[in-house]
């Protein structure tokens, strides 16, 4: 029996005694769940019912942390203190918690303890302070409509925490963790997700919104796409609410690099739009994030909860460990963990370790010297480097440093950062698919530019070449007129992107590709991609059944087919689920490679929980590459790091190097290149 079942089956079972006082015979209940909820937390938090007045009257109660404790010993308790997490007010069911909240005790309690969480046993309204230190209601949450349905829920715990305790558990969380300063990003992550959470909960109470509808059909248009069925349906709408927080939250970015910590301007999250210097984003964001929208979504006030929480940030602790060049695992993975996991296994967004995204741009780097005689590697002004999957942009930033060092190398001085910002912009290339992680990539970039003083142009006129596209359409002219799109701004971004895709001699596609597909219909030029990988299959090789349709097979020919069918040399370095190594499946996939590519080298990481059951062959644990402290288990398939190289001319005996690593030997990879 979980703590909100508990709680309701207590407060049922106090009421059936007959022998119930309106308001205090239910405290135990409330004390005990407070404390279940609290345990949860580092540092745990307990609760302290009937508390001493302190100058305001007696408060029903506060949320200690344990350093407000005195430890076992024969000292006295500690005086005279307040409950760091806040004070609480309670009322009998019958009346309103919201009145409760604007009354004169009430504020006395708040000018004495900072926050103060109001309830009725039914409803719960947290007061806490605005950016500017005034009372504001920062979040709620409602078992039940009137005092007549509650009691009535109370009678059903079970079937009533199914339905409400995962929203009711984040807010008491969120409740007891509001007064704490926040410091570490992932905590951060989290807050931001459970506001996140809340804000998509109202656009989903909204099925009908004409703006939702417009942003939509926009999105679709300009991705090619179609966000069908109930699967669809959530992705579009989960989409949206990450664009908003992201956008938010990389504007506060932004706006902190532009602010001391000590300074005592207060981040205002209505102005986010003008640090998103991308227009196609800040259309997006405008169309859900002014006014006049927002008003009919209920979002206003969620908005400006986060507001409030980014504004009590411990700006100099959050930056100290804030990793720019980790955003991903520092807070988007933690992000999106909390506010929708499903969605997070579902399209496979996981968190590529540092060290195996250095190994792969160093082995890039190094290839294109040493197999196709580029000097500089990278860092040559000819050399077009695209990631087709680019997510947050981690690979993008790696190849900017890359490419940074070798110009520093080369003595460049002064202009090395005037050189990598026209690279940036010019010819490493990013294409990502999901606006929410585009948002992040386009911060990250941005902020590397920004430390080595080459910033982008605060007037929007310059940008990083990261598109928001379907990596997989649109590499060939259409063969009629052009659709225009809603907005301007989307279908200026569509048409840069195939601008990339059908103009520039791509030299290396890199990264990390999906391993499953987002919600939603794809075009018969996306499906058609993987047709030369079936071809003979059945006829040629009596292969009955095959599997080829991962998403990550077809990002394997689009790069097979820019670099050896399109510019004729380059190089391929992606990691990937291994199965095209070895299925039988993949026999004329593999063929093909050998035929197009001259060197390849293939890194098998293992890590397979079906085949092996993540064991080394002498039984001993084998981790997916992906493990992390936050996902030990990383992703369930075995996978491979790959480069394959074209030199120009004709394949005639293709040299294949292959090497597997195992367990706690996977970390030695990123130390050979």
């Amino acid at each position: 029996m979980d703590a909100v079942e508990k709680y309701l089956k207590h407060l049922h079972d106090i009421r059936a005694s007959g022998d119930a006082t309106d308001e205090t015979s239910y405290y135990t209940a409330l004390n005990n769940l407070f404390d279940e909820i609290g345990k949860e937390l580092k540092p745990r938090v307990r609760c302290v019912l009937q508390l001493k007045n302190r100058g305001a009257g007696h408060p029903d109660g506060g949320l200690y942390t344990p350093d407000q404790f005195q430890k076992l010993s024969d000292q006295e308790p500690l005086a005279g203190q307040k409950p760091s997490r806040g004070a609480i007010e309670v009322k009998p069911t019958s009346d309103d918690a919201w009145v409760t909240a604007d009354s004169g005790q009430v504020s006395k309690y708040w000018k004495q303890y900072g926050q103060v969480l109001i309830t009725n046993y039914r409803d719960f309204v947290l007061l806490g302070r605005d950016s500017e230190g005034k009372a504001v209601k920062l979040a709620s949450y409602r078992i039940a409509p009137d005092e007549k349905t509650f009691w009535k829920v109370t009678g059903h715990p079970q079937k009533t925490a199914r339905e409400v305790g995962e929203r009711f558990v984040e807010f008491l969380k969120l409740a007891m963790l509001s007064p704490a300063i926040l410091s570490a990003p992932r905590d951060v992550a989290w807050v931001l997700a459970y506001y996140a959470r809340e804000a998509k909960f109202r656009v989903e109470a909204q099925p009908g919104l004409s703006a939702l509808s417009t942003v939509r059909e926009a999105l679709e248009q300009a991705l090619g796409l179609k966000f069908e069925g109930a699967k669809g349906e959530h992705f579009f709408r989960s989409t949206l609410v990450q664009t908003l927080f992201y956008g938010i939250f990389s504007a506060w970015v932004l706006w902190s690099k532009q602010h001391q910590p000590t300074s005592k301007e207060k981040f205002d999250w209505k102005l986010a739009q003008w640090s998103l210097r991308v227009p196609m984003i800040r259309v997006l964001f405008e169309q859900v994030a002014t006014p006049g929208k927002l008003g009919p979504l209920g979002l206003v006030e969620v908005l400006d909860w986060t507001a409030a929480t980014l504004n009590r940030v411990d700006r100099a602790s959050f930056f100290a460990a804030f990793q720019e060049q980790a955003a991903v695992q520092y807070f988007y993975e933690p992000f999106l963990e909390a506010f929708d996991p499903d969605l997070r296994k579902a399209l496979g967004v996981w968190y590529t370790p540092l060290e195996v995204v250095q190994y792969m741009v160093a082995r890039a780097d190094a290839v294109l010297r040493q197999e196709l005689g580029v000097a500089d590697g990278l860092a040559d002004k000819n050399v077009f480097v695209l990631d087709a999957s680019c997510g947050t942009g981690t690979y993008l930033v790696e190849v900017l440093k890359t490419i940074l060092a070798t110009l520093k190398a080369k003595g460049s001085g002064a202009l090395a950062g005037h050189h990598l910002k026209q690279a940036a912009m010019d010819r490493v290339f990013g294409f990502e698919i999901l606006p929410a992680p585009f948002v992040i990539s386009h911060l990250q970039l941005g902020l590397l530019l920004q430390n080595i003083e080459a910033p982008l142009a605060e007037d929007g006129s310059e940008r990083v070449a990261v598109y928001l596209t379907n990596s997989l359409t649109g590499w060939e002219p259409p063969k009629g007129p052009k659709q225009h799109l809603i907005f301007p701004e989307m279908e200026a971004e569509r048409d840069a992107a195939e601008t990339v895709k059908q103009h520039p001699k791509i030299l290396v596609v890199i990264g990390n590709p999906p391993y499953n597909a987002f919600a939603g219909v794809s075009p018969a030029e996306e499906e058609g991609l993987v047709e030369p990988y079936k071809k003979g299959l059945n006829t040629e090789w009596g292969i009955k059944k095959f599997n080829l349709d991962d998403l990550y097979v077809r990002f394997f020919r689009l790069a097979e087919r820019r670099i050896a069918e399109k510019t004729g040399r380059g190089v391929v370095s992606y990691i990937s689920n291994f199965s095209y190594l070895g299925d039988p499946s993949f026999a004329v996939m593999r063929r093909r490679f050998l035929g197009e590519f001259n060197k390849l080298w293939f890194d098998s990481m293992n890590g397979d929980s079906r085949e092996t059951g993540k064991l080394t062959p002498d039984g001993k644990p084998d981790p997916s590459v992906f493990s992390t402290d936050a996902n030990r288990e990383g992703i369930r398939v075995g996978t491979a790091v790959s480069v394959m190289v074209k030199d120009g001319g004709v394949v005639t005996n293709p040299q294949v190097r292959y090497r597997d690593f195992w367990g706690l030997r996977n970390a030695q990879i990123c130390s050979t290149v």
